[in-house]
């Protein structure tokens, strides 16, 4: 009978939506310009001035390593490679010359990926004068048809895909590898990994490739999508003009869609890796997408999917912060899996050794729910938060970045997913939300909850008692048919986050206008002293923050470890008289966020809102000063996941490197530079947390704060004066100590030899020498790495084919020492590794003789130029400017204090600065080798 009711329940609950119509297609979003030319090529078209004077230009190719022949694995991943070494108008390196001189950026501003089912290609921010356009337009029109495929190139680029593969050959990934095939049920995607077969990558013909250009790259898989600060009209033609001339290809081969089989039984394996030393348990039913995805229906579908993910994610939230919770964590999604195909997935980081305990709990919580749905309490808080996402997405429609409106567009290309106007599905999504009850979402998770195409893979550790496939499948089935499990409880009232509270507000006794930058700067009557800007370049957004001298550096150096774990235990110990589980309920709906933390040298405050919870915000502030909370209960579940972290890092080859780099320059017991082992964690206190965070944070009137965005001064000033004004103050002010440390050595020189699963060679090098702390040392400093990433990319990358990419950077530091610091790292075959680095060194050796390519510094400084100009069309600019003026006592802004000095920087300037930073300086090279006995 309860069957019939709940069935019933649903059948009305579909009726109200039919008055709708289910088959009604979503509104569309006009703002965006979508386009089919003759020749089968789409072109999607969207004016935004978030950005101004820039646009970005992609190329999506509805192609993947999925179309690979058996002779091919690896080659649509080459193909990407091979778009950025030569096209018709843009032959060898011309794409990236001609970019980067106009200060656009290959790694950041310039990029491409390719997966299972597509390749994209971008150039984000690209100045929009006459001949910038016209040069996007034209990269995009050689990537759709003109790759010039030139055996030289080809040859020059299998070394760096190589070292691609190695840099990305980790614990992790050979996890992935091993368990893909249960991940896509035994389909071709388990045999087209997109980094492919390094014996074919190495060894291929060059008909290989180019047969797989010639049969995939064409207008009728391609779309161009275009985002910007440009006329959408005028762009449009262009368009035309350039490409509908490209011929469309006749006969090509199908674009196939896979389809993964069914399975009735569960899918079952387990990984594992010696460098991976934590479990891992994933247990997912496939589902397929539906193939209409613009009617009401299908928002109705996704809504509800949402809704019971949302709901289940905060249970699972709450029993991990439970000490006696057998899992770390718990995550449930409903998201794609492939072109065909969605999964209904739950994630399980269980505890050592409770692995078949974490997966009994999970899946009972979830059948708990398959069996008896959800509460009330629990539906309105996941419609209150869906309802807030919606408002604040339309509040920020025009505030968008570039990718984001691109990703649109490339799931309705590629995934068939609509364009929808989000104001007027908002309209739909209300009235979908008005009829959610209890038995209309019990029934969409028992539809989600199905009993085929379902596979579990386990993340296992040598030698431990590891969940097995039986043990999986007795699990499920006592969970399955356990009649014991009762429905959730929870208790429906909920407080207001300042109940109980007495607070007396205070006032502004001081407001000072500051002309040069534009802000207001108030002064409380308990001494608080708080900077305002009005900015709404970014909308519905505000941001506080606060600075205050000290920080670790007036923390006792024995209590550095609980100082150093006292912004997360605080976080997770909830506010006042709530718990962090009990926090979370009472700010649903609410976007306000705010965290303490202490730095080296300052304790920082740093905060977010919308624009109709500052007041929220400011009530965080308040209580964060007045009724902070700290919950044992909430320590020792920290310390259980220390605890965990602590395993996992035993056997990861990064964490091994980064303790041997900390040991080999500071010594293996520096009490200030402590290696995270298990000393370190029982050297944490919950006692000292409390009385750190007291004592760091005793002053609120020691801080000064910053709040910069859309918030109407007329609307803060009484905000301020309850919220802020009222917190308890007194007149002590603190300064930072110098509590640097120094290298045990001036030169330091060593080989570390670490067990591998697959060799590579990963080098750190760091230079650095006292300097005096000026702003165009600091932009020196900068340039100084940045040109130095040019020569790298060229040498180590494209000339020897020794490594996928080495990083460079350089900086000044100001405080507690002027010191400049350059840094270089890579990773590289072991074979090449000892002729890479004396490149390094000669690269370095030929800046300091003068021999300065002008074109890289042009690059460089261009590139400076460009991103400060960028930047001013976002809040954050205004909040740096502000910053900069209070805390280091000058005006950003102002031309002589950046545009003056980069357009003044010469060869001459880069050769001097690296001449100071080489004298006498002290520096350490660390090379990180696979021990003798690593396959290579």
């Amino acid at each position: 009978m309860k069957n019939t009711i709940t069935l019933l329940s649903f059948i009305l609950f579909i009726n109200f939506i039919s008055a709708q119509n289910l088959d009604s297609s979503l509104p569309i979003d006009t703002s965006i310009k979508k386009g089919v030319l003759p020749n089968g090529l789409t072109y999607y078209l969207h004016s935004t001035d978030v950005t101004k004077n820039v646009a970005s230009y992609y190329i999506i190719q509805n192609v993947g390593s999925i179309l690979e022949n058996e002779n091919q694995q690896g080659l649509a991943h080459f193909l990407e490679h091979m778009a950025f070494n030569g096209t018709k108008h843009f032959p060898g390196k011309g794409i990236l010359e001609t970019l980067q001189k106009e200060g656009i950026v290959f790694g950041k501003d310039i990029n491409a990926y390719t997966s299972f089912d597509e390749t994209v290609y971008n150039i984000n921010n690209v100045p929009t004068t006459p001949k910038l356009i016209e040069t996007g337009l034209q990269i995009l029109h050689d990537w759709s048809n003109y790759l010039l495929l030139t055996e030289e190139e080809i040859d020059a680029e299998r070394g760096v895909i190589k070292e691609e593969w190695r840099t990305r050959q980790n614990g992790r990934m050979r996890i992935f590898q091993q368990s893909v095939a249960t991940t896509y049920g035994n389909s071709k995607y388990a045999e087209r990994l997109p980094i492919g077969k390094m014996d074919i990558v190495e060894n291929f013909d060059y008909k290989a490739l180019r047969d797989f250009y010639h049969d995939w790259y064409r207008t009728d898989l391609q779309a161009i999508a275009i985002v910007g600060d440009f006329n959408v009209d005028e762009m449009e033609a262009k368009i035309i003009e350039k490409f509908a001339s490209i011929p469309a290809v006749k006969d090509g081969p199908e674009r196939y869609i896979v389809k993964i089989k069914d399975n009735e039984s569960l899918a079952y394996t387990i990984a594992m890796d010696s460098e991976v030393s934590t479990a891992g348990i994933q247990f997912s039913i496939r589902h397929d997408k539906p193939l209409v995805k613009n009617t009401v229906n299908y928002l109705m579908e996704s809504l509800l999917n949402n809704t019971i993910t949302n709901i289940l994610a905060e249970r699972f939230n709450e029993i991990s912060q439970q000490p006696d919770a057998p899992f770390i964590g718990a995550y449930i999604t409903y998201r794609g899996l492939s072109r065909a195909h969605n999964t209904f997935s739950v994630g399980i980081m269980p505890k050592e050794g409770r692995q078949q305990e974490a997966f009994k709990h999970t899946m009972s919580e979830i059948n708990r729910a398959v069996k008896f749905g959800f509460t009330k309490a629990e539906i309105n808080r996941a419609i209150i938060q869906s309802k807030n996402y919606y408002e604040n997405q339309i509040a920020r429609l025009d505030d968008r970045k570039h990718g984001e409106i691109i990703s649109s567009m490339q799931v309705n290309y590629l995934d068939n997913n609509h364009l929808t106007d989000l104001p007027k599905e908002y309209e739909l999504a209300k009235d979908i939300f008005n009829q959610i009850d209890q038995k209309g979402l019990l029934k969409q998770i028992q539809k989600l909850y199905k009993k085929n195409n379902r596979s579990i893979v386990v993340t296992g550790v040598e030698g431990k008692n590891n969940l097995t496939e039986s043990q999986a499948i007795q699990i499920l089935n006592e969970v399955e048919n356990d009649a014991t499990l009762k429905p959730y409880q929870e208790e429906d009232e909920t407080k207001s986050l300042i109940s109980g509270i007495n607070i007396t507000p205070g006032k502004i006794t001081k407001t000072e206008k500051n002309e040069e930058l534009g802000f207001t700067t108030y002064t409380l009557s308990n001494g608080i002293k708080i900077h305002y800007q009005f900015v709404d370049k970014n909308k519905n957004s505000v941001v506080l923050g606060g600075h205050s001298d000290g920080g670790l550096s007036l923390v006792n150096i024995k209590d550095l470890p609980s100082a150093n774990s006292m912004s997360q235990v605080v976080g997770q110990s909830g506010l006042h008289e709530f718990s962090s589980i009990e926090l979370s309920k009472v700010l649903t709906g609410k976007t306000a966020s705010l965290n303490f933390s202490l730095g080296s040298l300052s304790e920082s405050i740093s905060g977010r809102s919308n624009t109709k919870d500052v007041e929220t915000m400011l009530q965080i502030l308040h209580l964060r000063f007045t009724k902070p909370r700290f919950d044992e209960t909430a320590y020792n579940v920290y310390l259980q996941n220390v605890e965990n972290n602590l395993i996992r890092k035993s056997s990861d080859l990064r964490s091994k490197m980064s303790d041997s780099l900390t040991v080999t320059l500071y010594g293996k017991n520096n009490p200030k530079r402590r290696l995270f082992n298990k000393q370190y964690v029982a050297d944490i206190s919950f006692k000292k947390i409390e009385d750190i965070y007291k004592s760091r944070f005793a002053n609120a009137a020691d801080f000064q704060y910053f709040i910069v965005g859309d918030v109407q001064e007329d609307n803060l000033k009484p905000l301020l004066e309850r919220y802020v004004a009222s917190i308890p103050t007194n007149n002590k002010k603190e300064e930072w100590k110098d509590n640097s440390v120094e290298w045990l050595n001036n030169d330091v020189d060593k080989d570390i030899y670490l067990p591998m699963e697959d060799a590579k060679t990963s080098v750190k090098i760091g230079i650095k020498n006292d300097m005096p702390y000026t702003i165009k040392n600091s932009l020196l400093m900068r340039a100084l790495g940045n040109i130095l990433q040019l020569r790298y990319t060229e040498s180590l990358r494209e000339q020897e084919g020794g490594t996928y990419g080495a990083s460079s950077y350089g900086m000044l530091y100001k405080k507690p020492t002027p010191e400049a610091y350059l840094s270089i790292s890579f990773d590289c075959n072991p074979d090449l590794a000892e002729k890479l680095i004396d490149i390094v060194y000669k690269e370095i050796e030929t800046i300091k003789k003068g021999n300065v390519q002008q074109k890289d510094l042009d690059k460089v400084l261009t590139n400076f130029l460009k991103e400060k100009e960028e930047s001013k069309s976002s809040n954050n600019y205004e909040i740096s400017a502000l910053r900069t003026w209070i805390i280091d006592g000058y005006n950003e802004n102002a031309p002589e204090n950046f545009e003056n000095i980069i357009q003044n920087i010469t060869i001459q300037d880069i050769q001097d600065i690296t001449i100071k930073l080489l004298e006498n300086h002290k520096s350490f090279e660390v090379i990180f080798k696979p021990e003798k006995n690593t396959k290579l």
